[in-house]
C-alpha cells in the first residue's frame, strides 16, 4: 500500500470521527450553549482527554511503536505478543492506580488545576467534580485502546484504529437526540453525556482488542513486572508522551486560565472542535502512518527512503492544511454562525467570540500540523528526549502569553498564545533535525512550499471580498439553509480557486502525485 493511500486511510477514518464530532457539537451548543454546565462539561472532559492524549496516544505513538516493530523484526509475532502482554499488565496496572488516585483527588483538582476559576461558583465546581468523576475511567479504556491501536498500526493494519474514535461520537449524538427527544434540561443532557463518555471508551477498546485479535495476537494479561523491554518503553514513553501531547497540554493551561471567565471555556473548546478537523485528518493521519514507515526505513539503513518520507508528508501536510488556514481565517464567522448559531448558543451571542477565536486558531493550525509531522524524525530514532525539552519551551511561551494578553483580550487570547507557541515549536523541531542531517535540503519541497502560500494567500483575498459581498446571505437574520448553501458554495469555490493557482503556479502537479503514489507502492512492496 502506497503512503498516500495510507494516509488516505487513517484519514477516511478520522474524517468521519470529525465529522460526527461537527454534529455532536452543533447538538450540544443548541442544548447547553455556552453557559455554566458547558463550561463545567468541557472542563471535566478535557482533564481525562489530556491524560489519554498525553500517556496514550502520544506515548505510545512514540515509544511503543518503534519497539513493537523491532520485536517483530526480531522475534516474530510471537515476540511481539510477549512484549505487549509485559506492556499490558504494567500498564494496566498503573492506569487503575492513576484512576483511584485522580477519584479520590477530584474535588482538589478542579479547585487547583483544572478550572480554579470556578471556585467562586460552588454549583459550577461541583458539577465539574461529578462529571469529572464520571468522565475518568474513561482513561483506562483509551489508553489500552491506544496501546492496540499502535499494535495495529505496527501491523499495517490502519483502518479499526481510525473508524473506533467514531463511536465517540455516535454514542453522544444519541445521547443528545434522546434528551431533545425526552425534553432534558441542560443539567440532566450534561450528566447523561458524561455516562456516554464512559461508555463510548468501553465500545472503541473493544473493537481495537477484537481488531488485534483478528491480526492474529491475543493478548493475555500478565503479572506487572518491569522487564528490560518494558523499562526501555517507560524511559522513551515519559517524554514522548509530553512531547506529543503538546496540543493538549497547552488547552488544558488555556481552560484552567479561562475558568476565571464565564463562557470562555465553552468557547475555547467550540472553536476547537472546527480547527481539529483539517489539524485531525491531515496532521494525525501522517503522524500515525510516518512513524512506522519511518522507522522501519531508518531499521534497514534506507536513509534515502526515509529522508523522502519526510519530505512528502511534509508536502502532503501544507498542500492541505495552508488553504484550511486560509479558510478559517478569512471565514470564522459565517462557519460559526451555520455550524452552532441555534437554540442556547444563539440566546448568548456567542458568535463573535468563538469566530475570533477560531479565526486565531487558523494562524497557528499550519504549525499544529507540522509538529506532527517532524516528531515522528526524533521518536523513529528513539530520541524523545530533544522534543520534550522543545515541548516544555513551548508550554512556557504558551503559559506567559496566556497569562499575559487573558486580562485584556480574553479568551482569543488564549487562543494566540497557543498559535504562537504552536510556532515555536514547530520551528526548534525543524532547527534541530536540519543542525544533525536528519532533514536534508529537498529542492521540489523548497520551490513549492513558497507557490502553495501564494496558493493560498490568492484565495484568501478572493474568499475575503466574496463574504463582504454576500453578508445578506450569511447574516444571522438569513434563514439557515441560505447560510448553509451562501458557506457551502464559498468554501468549493474556494477550493477550486487554491488547486487551480496551486497547480498553475507549480505548486503541486499530477506527475508528482502520481509519481510518490507509484514510489510509496514500490518501497511498500519491497518492505513486505
Amino acid at each position: 500500500m502506497s503512503l498516500v493511500k495510507k494516509f488516505a486511510t487513517v484519514a477516511s477514518g478520522t474524517l468521519m470521527s470529525r465529522l460526527f464530532g461537527f454534529v455532536r457539537e452543533m447538538l450540544m451548543a443548541a442544548a447547553i450553549g455556552t453557559g455554566p454546565v458547558a463550561d463545567a462539561f468541557y472542563a471535566a472532559f478535557q482533564f481525562p482527554n489530556t491524560f489519554r492524549r498525553l500517556f496514550a496516544e502520544g506515548a505510545f505513538n512514540a515509544a511503543f511503536v518503534p519497539l513493537f516493530a523491532k520485536e517483530i523484526e526480531a522475534h516474530g509475532t510471537e515476540g511481539a505478543k510477549r512484549f505487549s502482554e509485559e506492556v499490558f499488565g504494567v500498564l494496566f496496572t498503573a492506569l487503575l492506580a492513576l484512576t483511584i488516585v485522580m477519584e479520590l483527588a477530584m474535588p482538589l483538582l478542579v479547585r487547583f488545576l483544572i478550572a480554579p476559576g470556578f471556585s467562586d461558583n460552588p454549583q459550577k465546581h461541583d458539577l465539574t467534580v461529578a462529571l469529572a468523576t464520571i468522565m475518568f475511567p474513561y482513561l483506562i479504556c483509551m489508553s489500552l485502546a491506544a496501546m492496540m491501536s499502535g499494535m495495529l498500526n505496527s501491523l499495517r493494519r490502519y483502518f479499526a484504529a481510525a473508524i473506533a474514535p467514531v463511536f465517540l461520537n455516535i454514542i453522544l449524538i444519541a445521547v443528545l437526540a434522546n434528551g431533545w427527544y425526552r425534553g432534558h434540561d441542560s443539567l440532566a443532557v450534561g450528566y447523561a453525556l458524561s455516562w456516554g463518555v464512559l461508555a463510548a471508551g468501553i465500545v472503541q477498546l473493544a473493537i481495537v482488542w477484537i481488531a488485534v485479535r483478528h491480526a492474529g495476537i491475543s493478548i493475555g494479561f500478565r503479572r506487572p513486572r518491569l522487564t528490560p523491554n518494558v523499562k526501555r518503553l517507560l524511559i522513551l514513553a515519559l517524554p514522548a508522551a509530553i512531547t506529543g501531547g503538546i496540543t493538549q497540554i497547552n488547552q488544558l493551561i488555556g481552560t484552567a486560565i479561562a475558568s476565571g471567565q464565564n463562557s470562555a471555556v465553552s468557547s475555547l473548546a467550540l472553536a476547537d472542535r472546527v480547527y481539529q478537523l483539517p489539524l485531525g485528518v491531515v496532521g494525525v493521519a501522517v503522524a500515525i502512518v510516518l512513524l512506522p514507515e519511518l522507522a522501519r526505513a531508518l531499521k534497514s539503513g534506507n536513509l534515502k527512503e526515509a529522508a523522502n518520507l519526510q519530505n512528502r508528508s511534509v508536502e502532503f501536510t501544507l498542500f492541505l492544511t495552508l488553504p484550511a488556514a486560509a479558510a478559517l481565517l478569512v471565514m470564522s464567522e459565517p462557519i460559526v454562525r451555520v455550524l452552532y448559531e441555534r437554540g442556547q448558543f444563539a440566546a448568548s451571542n456567542s458568535t463573535p467570540t468563538v469566530a475570533a477565536i477560531l479565526a486565531i486558531f487558523g494562524l497557528g493550525l499550519p504549525a499544529f500540523v507540522l509538529i506532527k509531522a517532524f516528531t515522528p524524525g526524533y521518536f523513529a530514532r528513539e530520541d524523545t528526549r530533544t522534543p520534550m525539552i522543545f515541548a516544555a519551551v513551548s508550554v512556557a511561551v504558551n503559559i506567559s502569553l496566556a497569562l499575559a494578553l487573558f486580562p485584556t483580550m480574553g479568551a482569543p487570547g488564549i487562543a494566540t498564545a497557543s498559535a504562537v507557541a504552536g510556532w515555536v515549536n514547530a520551528a526548534m523541531l525543524l532547527a534541530v533535525l536540519i543542525r544533525r542531517g536528519h532533514w536534508g535540503a529537498d529542492i521540489p519541497l523548497l520551490t513549492r512550499i513558497p507557490r502553495l502560500v501564494l496558493a493560498a494567500a490568492v484565495m484568501a483575498g478572493v474568499l475575503h471580498m466574496a463574504v463582504a459581498r454576500l453578508e445578506p446571505y450569511l447574516a444571522s437574520s438569513a434563514p439557515l439553509h441560505t447560510q448553509a448553501l451562501t458557506l457551502a458554495v464559498l468554501v468549493s469555490a474556494g477550493s477550486v480557486i487554491y488547486f487551480a493557482v496551486a497547480f498553475g503556479i507549480g505548486g503541486a502537479s499530477l506527475g508528482m502525485i502520481r509519481r510518490n503514489i507509484k514510489r510509496g507502492a514500490a518501497s511498500s512492496q519491497a518492505g513486505e
